[in-house]
């Protein structure tokens, strides 16, 4: 079907947004694309369209659930067979799931990133026509990219191993660089990438310099003067979204509070209201956002700074989707600049950690799994910054990943069904491998357990057929099957190590990753005080020139560079401070033996050892978060 009749169709639309028929003719055509859209600007029609054409599904891999289900409600509504996977369904919509996709009913299946972890998915979307794999938030696979996930850079080699028929990559924050590296992971052609432009004309861009104790005057100032519309303030920490969303629903404005602490429904409540409401604020941090369709958003501020022009971008994007005028304010405070340099240290591990970590690794031998929870808590790594670590030794072609794999399975037969009625329902062979599977698992009071590599080599069988022989029965409603213990497979690529040599190379890798998040952070401080358009060097950045100033932001308006105040002076640190911490390192020596991991305390950034100490409970943790990292370190290290 032509792709102008679909559009109609199903989507109800008579003309394409600009870029979107140049990515769809391409996927049609059968390549790969790569489409680099404003936020707001359409990039989720680029496969939903072509999906309803090809044979098979179309795998869309998206980071947010909030996004997933948005996006469901919205294609079911049009009568288009779409679900997702994500950790909030239970057992049975799971398993339903699976049945619609194995059937071959499932036009569009969403998943998380993580869902490629998963062994028994690997499994099911190997075994379907795989028409089509879609990736958001592209910009995440690149390592120099502002906000690099492991999980995405092994994206590229599903795709192949999967065999995607084509691939289309979509981000709407993506600087000229890292266009280069979607497009080289993707084998993307250049004229396959398209690039729209960022220029938004019906955006007033205001960055007002303010002092810390003016802020929210300031704040609520603009917002009881300001004619009343669909507003969002961002804020940095989660107790400051708490503490604005109160000052103004006191001053009686509309206002409620969004943060990842708070619970899904409680925030799914806030959103819902808010998405109902013409003039509804809400104070929440970046986890509010992605993926909500909201058109007609009169204001978007940041209370706190952004932490790049990358995340300034797509969160102003939020505002004035139906073009009409819109004002996206940040009030400029130097004050935040310490809070938002801290979570960037905070992901840089010892050294000591690095090398312990490594030891463990190479002492394995060639071929070796792990359990990353249990590395991260033995080695005191954030997840995220061990899978970091991970990724950057495949990089270095120390290592390289295998499929993952679950080292537990637990079943139960449904109906308390008798394990020899389950195996006559499979005549010969097949019959006699379920009776051997109960008989090799632990009986329980009501689940068996099961090591598949154990039963594998007690029964002679490939771990394979263990497994699947598994699924097949809970695919029948013969047993109701959960699995536990994830595993990662790896395989040693060259035979002799140093592992204080491959620290000393991963901590110059973060120490570069620190630097690249202080330069993004400089250059929104670049951007406020800008003696020019400060439009167009915002559009510059992303690599869009524009040759006339824009006439609608801050400099333009007032033919004046803004200057920022200077930072608020920091009181002395507490005479107590010194003996108090030496007293917690002698009695948590795990959680605070190094200076880094004492300076993370001080500063508010948890890790494995901390929470095990329960030490994020501790009065003094994130007691010296409004002081600059590096500064608290060389008093830690002076210790």
């Amino acid at each position: 079907m032509d792709p102008a009749d679909l559009l109609q169709k199903h989507f109800g639309f008579s003309t394409f947004r600009p870029g979107q028929q140049s990515v769809i003719d391409t996927l049609l055509a059968g390549r790969s694309a790569l489409a680099v859209f404003p936020t707001g600007s359409g990039k989720s029609l680029c496969y939903q369209l072509p999906a309803l054409a090809f044979e098979g599904v179309t795998l869309v891999v998206s980071p947010l659930i909030a996004l997933m289900k948005d996006q469901i409600d919205f294609l079911t509504a049009r009568g288009i067979a779409a679900a997702r996977l994500d950790s909030s369904l239970g057992l049975d919509e799971t398993r339903a799931i699976g049945d619609r996709l194995a059937a071959g009913s499932l036009k569009l299946l969403y998943v998380a990133p993580e869902r490629f972890n998963n062994e028994r998915f690997l499994a099911q979307i190997g075994r379907v026509r795989l028409s089509m794999l879609a990736i958001d938030e592209a910009h995440c696979i690149s390592e120099w990219g502002h906000n690099f996930r492991p999980d995405y850079l092994k994206l590229a080699d599903f795709a192949r191993e999967l065999g995607a028929e084509r691939v289309l990559a979509l981000t709407a924050t993506a600087t000229p660089s890292v266009v280069a590296d979607i497009r080289k992971a993707f084998s993307i052609t250049e004229g396959d990438a398209v690039v729209t432009g960022f220029y938004r004309p019906n955006l007033r861009l205001a960055t007002t310099p303010v002092l810390s104790e003016k802020r929210d005057a300031l704040l609520l100032d603009r917002l009881l003067k300001r004619p009343p519309g669909p507003s969002i303030v961002y804020v940095t920490l989660q107790k400051t979204a708490e503490r604005i969303a109160a000052l103004l629903s006191g001053a009686g404005l509309p206002a409620e509070a969004y943060h990842a602490g708070m619970e899904s429904e409680a925030r799914g409540v806030v959103q819902e209201r808010w998405m109902a409401s013409d003039r509804g604020i809400v104070v929440a941090t970046i986890a509010f956002g992605m993926g909500i369709d909201k058109s007609d958003v009169r204001y978007v501020y940041h209370y706190n700074l952004p932490k790049s022009l990358e995340s300034y971008s797509q969160e102003i994007g939020r505002a004035g989707r139906d073009q009409k005028p819109s004002t996206v304010e940040m009030l400029a405070c130097p004050d935040d600049v310490p809070t938002l340099q801290n979570f960037a240290y905070g992901d840089t591990p010892t050294r000591e950690s690095l090398t312990a970590l490594l030891d463990d690794l190479l002492s394995r031998g060639q071929e070796f799994d792990v359990s990353l929870y249990s590395l991260s808590a033995a080695h005191d790594l954030r997840p995220l910054v061990l899978k970091t670590v991970l990724t950057y030794l495949e990089l270095m072609g120390v290592a390289r990943q295998g499929t993952p794999f679950y080292a537990g399975y637990e079943f139960r037969p449904v109906d308390g069904q008798n394990p020899a009625a389950i195996a006559e329902a499979f005549p010969g062979e097949p019959g006699k491998l379920i009776v051997d599977l109960f008989q090799a698992a632990k009986k329980g009071r009501l689940w068996y357990a099961l090591n598949p590599d154990e039963a594998a080599e007690q029964l002679e069988q490939e771990r394979r057929r263990i497994t699947r022989a598994l699924e097949v029965l809970a695919e029948r409603d013969l047993i109701e099957l959960r699995v536990a213990d994830a595993r990662q497979r790896y395989s040693r690529l060259r035979p002799n190590e140093d592992s204080k040599i491959l620290a000393d190379e991963l901590m110059a890798r973060f120490v570069t990753r620190e630097q690249a998040e202080m330069d993004r952070l400089q250059r929104v401080l670049d951007l406020i005080t800008r003696d020019g358009c400060q439009v167009n060097a915002l559009t510059g950045y992303f690599g869009e020139t524009r040759d006339a100033p824009c006439g609608h932001c801050g400099f333009c308006l007032t033919g004046r560079r803004a200057k920022l105040p200077p930072a608020t002076p920091l009181p002395p640190l507490p005479t107590d401070l010194e003996g108090e911490v030496l007293a917690l390192r002698a009695a948590h020596p795990e959680a605070l033996m190094q200076p880094r991991q004492v300076a993370r305390f001080l500063c508010g950034l948890s890790s494995p050892a901390l929470t095990k100490a329960k030490l994020s409970r501790h009065a003094r943790f994130a007691s010296l978060e409004e002081r600059p990292f590096t500064e608290v370190l060389a008093w830690c290290e002076a210790l």
